[in-house]
């Protein structure tokens, strides 16, 4: 079964049992202060787990384009993406655990046609916050899941929290049995054998975790995560992701063109050429910030491998176009985005082919210190520098000093290279931990308080000034807005004046529900309107500002303190970026 053809019976099963079909959120998050990218189904949906009324009801259901980012140096192996899809499906205060398990087991062995003898589950085993959760065992049993392929884990496989407080809860897995044989005589599925792969996790919230420690919520919530990718390769009995249709078009044609043979390096340039477009056509642009960066780190990755096998960069226009053709009917922002794909992608193939020739003269310039002082060996802080400051990478300098008669203290690089991973990973990680909790009051403060900013700086700069991302902690906001030049010191106080001129005259916050038609018609603002549902919600600030947005907000903007620009600064070509904070 091909990997649309899952993604279309998800839908529409749930669609049958109740749900509304939601489009998936753009790769990029708008006013999402957690992640870099939208890293699962459920992070475009925390304000509606928080509580708000969703436009489109109580039940919903959709498939997420998603990027994590901490696994990039493992691609390249058989299983690690860094872009992926999530089908999910939720209950917001609906449905629980019982019509929960139901239906999914209903989907896997009715819709996918997975034997009974293939599946098992796991379940919370429970400690001295939580009970052991005996009901989603029960409600397994109830539907054919026999009582020795039921597990129970603790907290560290079976439990979802985003962070240190908040909505949390018991989750309950669903395992694939893929007929290899078990590793002994107590082989699980939290075995990591690959005689088991998890397939769909679902996760209900009914806990609140405080500093106080657990209470029950009034409000449950079921949110649920299947992986396409996986998926398909599991019912298509393939080894990989990369063997089935999704990849092979690419695949194929790198096998053709490579001079040497690396199925690692061709899994990397497949998977990265996938994520850099599906990044580009949402919008993202290489830079040395952030997500920027990521994107660069891929496509710079994916140019490395293709040097690794020897073709020519001319080609990765025709891989480019072989990704397209191949993909356009599950992605048709890839055929819409194709120019620009090319473009962005090209042009950073060009800059880092200077950059390479940088590095390769700063590595003549180290083996001329060397021949000086008579070494034969070259430090892994050498290798690393080069790597970190140049983007040169380890395996060119590896080839360039055994051409000239040197070794490599490639040890001492790993050493670095181990460290400075686990950092960027501790940074990723980072970006995700306030999750669910970090909906504060100064978050919300500054949330409405980017609505006030967007509205000003049409005024200042022109109506054609739109936003193009935020991130927001409790401590300051950072606002990314289309322009064409570096803001004034009058700009900026004009703008400062602005947003709090309209504090001080205490505006009201209201919103509304309405079809995404009539509230584009009525002035509202948005990004990516295409990604909204057919029903949205209009948050109105007086009669200053109206954007579709998913909140929460404040009541009064009198709530808000003062506004002050901290700095204003590029971001990207054509994109400036300004730091404030509110004092109260």
């Amino acid at each position: 079964m091909k990997a649309i053809e899952i993604r279309n019976k998800y839908l529409e099963f749930f669609k049958r049992h109740g749900h509304a079909v939601i489009p998936s959120a753009p790769l990029i998050p708008e006013n999402d202060p957690s992640v870099l990218f939208n890293t699962a189904g459920m992070q475009p949906l925390v304000p509606y787990l928080l509580g708000e009324k969703h436009p489109s009801g109580t039940r919903l259901t959709d498939y997420q384009k998603c990027v994590r980012t901490v696994d990039i140096d493992e691609v390249g192996d058989n299983r690690h993406l860094t872009y992926f899809e999530m089908l999910g499906n939720w209950s917001l205060g609906d449905y629980f655990k019982e019509e929960s398990i139901s239906m999914s087991f209903e989907f896997l062995t009715k819709e996918l046609g997975i034997p009974v003898e293939k599946l098992s589950v796991t379940c919370f085993a429970g400690d001295e916050d939580c009970p052991r959760d005996t009901v989603s065992a029960d409600n397994w049993k109830k539907v054919g899941i026999p009582e020795d392929r039921i597990y129970f884990y603790g907290k560290g496989d079976n439990w979802w929290i985003a962070g240190e407080e908040g909505p949390c809860g018991p989750d309950t897995e669903m395992f694939y049995d893929t007929g290899k044989p078990a590793c002994g005589p107590d082989c699980q599925p939290s075995c990591d054998c690959g005689k088991y792969v998890e397939i769909w996790n679902n996760v209900f919230m009914e806990y609140f975790k405080s500093q106080n420690g657990y209470s029950k919520l009034e409000k449950k919530n079921v949110d649920t995560g299947l992986g396409l990718e996986r998926m398909a390769m599991l019912l298509q009995g393939k080894e990989t992701p990369f063997d089935t249709e999704l990849f092979q078009p690419v695949m194929n044609k790198l096998q053709q063109l490579q001079k040497v043979d690396y199925v690692e390096s061709r899994r990397i340039v497949a998977e990265h050429l996938r994520s850099s477009m599906m990044i580009i056509a949402d919008g993202g642009k290489p830079s040395n910030l952030d997500r920027g960066y990521v994107l660069r780190r891929l496509i710079r990755r994916m140019i490395r491998h293709l040097n690794k096998l020897q073709i020519d960069l001319s080609e990765l226009s025709e891989l480019i176009e072989i990704n397209v053709k191949n993909l356009k009917e599950m992605y048709p922002d890839l055929e819409k985005n194709k120019e620009m794909i090319q473009s962005v992608i090209l042009e950073e193939k060009d800059k880092f082919v200077k950059t390479l020739a940088h590095g390769e003269r700063e590595f003549e310039k180290e083996i001329k210190k060397m021949q000086e002082i008579g070494k034969k060996k070259i430090s892994g802080e050498i290798v690393f520098r080069l790597y970190d400051t140049y983007g040169f990478p380890p395996e060119v300098t590896k080839e360039l000093a055994t051409e000239h008669g040197y070794e490599v203290d490639l040890k001492q690089f790993d050493e670095l290279f181990k460290k400075h991973q686990e950092k960027s990973r501790q940074g990723s990680e980072q970006k995700f931990k306030g999750g669910l909790a970090e909906q504060t009051e100064e978050t919300i403060a500054y949330h409405t308080a980017t609505h006030l900013l967007n509205a000003a700086l049409k005024q200042v700069i022109g109506k054609d000034a739109h936003q193009r991302g935020s991130n927001i902690t409790v401590d300051r906001m950072r606002f990314d807005f289309n322009c064409d030049h570096k803001l004034t010191d009058e700009e900026k106080k004009a703008v400062e004046d602005l947003v709090n001129q309209w504090i001080q005259e205490g505006l009201e916050v209201t919103k509304q529900e309405m079809k995404k038609e009539e509230a584009i018609q009525s002035g509202a603002e948005c990004m990516f309107i295409e990604k909204y549902p057919d029903i949205v919600t209009v948050y109105s600030i007086g009669e200053v500002s109206k954007e579709l947005c998913g909140g929460p907000h404040v009541k009064n903007t009198k709530e808000l303190g003062t506004f002050k620009i901290k700095k204003e600064e590029s971001s990207s070509s054509g994109v400036r970026r300004i730091k404030a904070v509110l004092v109260k």
